[in-house]
């Protein structure tokens, strides 16, 4: 199993949730409840800011981190008034998955110039999937025979896709430090999975 440094540190997350500026207080709240007594072996801090014709502006907030037992997923929200709710308010969802559970981390990146790329340069964007089994989808078509005049019926082909989680990030939007980060982060939550998978069961 490759070894990864990390570097990273609880008061670095802690640093990076307060950096992003979008209620750090409440999103470290839920993030200490869920990490509980373990410590972040790594960690990613992504904000996006969408603009919505109806509700304006809205940002939108994701932290992961993975300990040597679990993923901890949370996404923060905010919203304006409305008929329900007559005042601004913040929704905080916090998944924590058994690192078990985690079936498969791919990565797949953008690099400028692949014709100049040298070992180590870094991506220029980067899309994190993590899948453990909570939500997938089905892409289906037309199955076929390969003959072009063959007018049976063959049914349906697909293929399934578990995207538990799917993190885009660039560095024109997001800055070179927050994607070099989650490429370590996604390498540290491969070998966690990696090394979970490969204990004897029992």
């Amino acid at each position: 199993m490759a070894e990864h440094t990390t570097g990273q540190t609880t008061s670095d997350l802690w640093s990076d949730v307060e950096h992003a500026g979008y209620y750090p207080e409440l999103m470290a709240d839920a993030m200490r409840a869920s990490l509980g007594a373990e410590e972040p072996l790594a960690h990613v801090v992504h904000q996006e800011t969408t603009l919505d014709d109806a509700m304006g502006i809205r940002r939108h907030v994701t932290v992961l981190a993975v300990t040597p037992t679990r993923l901890v997923v949370c996404h923060t929200d905010e919203h304006p008034p409305n008929e329900l709710t007559p005042y601004p308010h913040a929704t905080t969802t916090t998944e924590v998955v058994p690192l078990s559970r985690v079936a498969s981390v791919a990565c797949t990146t953008m690099v400028a110039n692949p014709a100049e790329y040298v070992p180590g340069s870094s991506c220029r964007e980067l899309t994190l999937v993590v899948g453990w089994g909570a939500i997938g989808h089905v892409d289906l078509e037309p199955a076929s025979c390969g003959d072009e005049n063959c007018e049976a019926d063959h049914g349906y082909t697909g293929t399934f896709t578990a995207d538990d989680l799917s993190l885009r990030i660039s560095e024109d939007g997001d800055g070179a430090p927050v994607v070099a980060r989650a490429m370590r982060f996604a390498g540290v939550l491969s070998d966690a999975v990696a090394g979970v998978t490969a204990r004897p069961r029992g």
